[in-house]
C-alpha cells in the first residue's frame, strides 16, 4: 500500500471519528450516519462486473471470537480464497464474544488502511459506529454468519436463510422426541443477531399445528463459552427434570451440551440437536448421545465472504440487489434484497454420513 493511500485514509479516519463523536453527543442517529440507511444507499458508484479482481488486497477476518473451532474453520476458508486472488490475509479478534469487544479491532484495521473487513457481529448495533468510520475511510465491509444493521456494511453473507435454519432445527428435535414434550434452547450470546433471528423463527414454527405437542420452556445463554454452555445445560436439566430435548444452534453450545449429556443420567433420555461441526460431534453421534444435527460448510462461508469482499473492493459489485459475482470454486452468486448473499441450505449429519466429512 502506498504512503499516499495510507495518508489519505488516515485523514478520512480523523474526519469520520469527529463525525461519530458529534452524532453520539446528539444522542441519536441520522440517515447520513449509516446506521439506519437502507440497503439502496450503500452504493457510491456504478458496478463493473467485468472489472478484474484487484491483486494485493488487504483482507482481515474479525470473528466473534478467536480460537472458536467454528470460526477457525470459517476463517480458514477465507484465507484460502484470499490466497487464490493474491491478496494479503490476517485474522484478528477478541477471545470473548461480548457485544463491544470487536470495536477496537475495527478501529485498528481502519487505521491500518485495510481494504476489506470481514466480520461476524456479536451485536447488531455495538460495532456500527466503528464500521461506518472504516467504510468512510475506504474499507469495504462484509458481514458473515451474524449481521449488523444493513446500513453498517456493504454485503451480508448468510449461511442459509433464517427460515430454513429454524425449520430444520424444529423438524430435527420434533422427530427425535416423537413430536411431544418440553424443550429448551441453548443459545450463544443474548445479543447475537443470527441466534435471535433463528429463535424467533423457531417460536413461529412451534406455533404451527403440526408442532402443537411441543412446548418451549426457556432459552438459556452459554455466551459461546464451552464451560458456561456446559453449566447451562446442567442447569436446564435441574430446573426442568422432565425436559425431552435441547436445541443448541451454536457450535460451542451443542458440543458442550453433548459432552454433559454423554456423561450423565440423561444420555439417551434427553434428545439434543443443533448446529455443530462433524469433527466436534462425531464421538457423540457414535456413542448415541446425539442422533442428528445440522450445519452448512463453514469453510465455504468464509470463502464466499472473502470473494464478496474482493468483488466489492474491485468494483465488480456495489452491494445492490440483483448484482452477480463469481466466487471462485463456488461459482456465481446473486445479491438478494438488503445486500444479502445466501450460501445455501444446511446439511444434516447422522451416524450414516458423519464419517464422510472432515471439518
Amino acid at each position: 500500500m502506498s504512503q499516499l493511500k495510507r495518508d489519505l485514509r488516515l485523514g478520512l479516519i480523523a474526519t469520520a471519528m469527529a463525525a461519530v463523536l458529534v452524532t453520539a453527543a446528539c444522542g441519536g442517529t441520522t440517515r447520513g450516519s449509516g446506521q439506519d440507511a437502507p440497503a439502496g444507499d450503500r452504493s457510491t458508484g456504478q458496478a463493473n462486473p467485468d472489472a478484474p479482481l484487484t491483486e494485493g488486497l488487504d483482507v482481515a477476518f474479525l470473528p466473534k471470537q478467536v480460537n472458536n473451532p467454528y470460526f477457525t474453520v470459517a476463517d480458514g476458508g477465507g484465507k484460502s480464497a484470499v490466497e487464490e486472488f493474491k491478496g494479503s490475509y490476517k485474522e484478528v479478534g477478541p477471545s470473548e464474544a461480548s457485544a463491544s469487544s470487536q470495536v477496537s479491532y475495527i478501529n485498528t484495521l481502519s487505521q491500518q488502511g485495510t481494504d476489506v473487513i470481514v466480520t461476524s457481529a456479536n451485536d447488531p448495533n455495538a460495532i456500527c459506529g466503528a464500521l461506518t468510520s472504516a467504510r468512510q475511510a475506504g474499507a469495504k465491509v462484509v458481514t458473515f454468519d451474524s449481521d449488523t444493521k444493513p446500513g453498517c456494511r456493504d454485503v451480508f453473507v448468510n449461511q442459509a436463510s433464517p427460515e430454513g435454519i429454524a425449520r430444520n432445527q424444529v423438524e430435527l428435535i420434533s422427530e427425535q422426541i416423537g413430536g411431544r414434550g418440553r424443550i429448551a434452547i441453548l443459545s450463544a450470546t443474548p445479543n447475537a443477531t443470527n441466534q435471535n433471528a433463528w429463535i424467533e423463527l423457531m417460536r413461529q414454527e412451534l406455533a404451527k399445528p403440526e408442532f402443537s405437542g411441543i412446548e418451549l420452556v426457556t432459552v438459556a445463554y452459554g455466551n459461546d463459552e464451552d464451560q458456561k454452555s456446559f453449566q447451562e445445560t446442567q442447569g436446564l436439566l435441574r430446573s426442568y427434570p422432565d425436559l425431552k430435548g435441547i436445541v443448541s444452534p451454536t457450535t460451542v453450545g451443542v458440543a458442550a451440551a453433548a459432552r454433559y449429556l454423554s456423561g450423565s443420567e440423561y444420555k439417551g433420555r434427553v434428545a439434543l440437536t443443533g448446529l455443530g461441526t462433524p469433527n466436534q460431534m462425531r464421538e457423540f453421534v457414535k456413542d448415541g448421545t446425539v442422533r442428528s444435527f445440522a450445519l452448512w460448510k463453514p469453510a465455504d462461508l468464509g470463502y464466499l465472504a472473502a470473494y464478496a469482499g474482493a468483488a466489492l473492493a474491485s468494483g465488480r459489485i456495489t452491494g445492490q440487489e440483483g448484482e452477480t459475482f463469481e466466487a471462485g470454486r463456488l461459482g456465481e452468486y446473486t445479491i438478494e434484497a438488503g445486500g444479502v448473499v445466501v450460501l445455501g441450505p444446511p446439511s444434516v449429519f447422522d451416524r450414516d454420513n458423519i464419517d464422510q466429512f472432515d471439518f
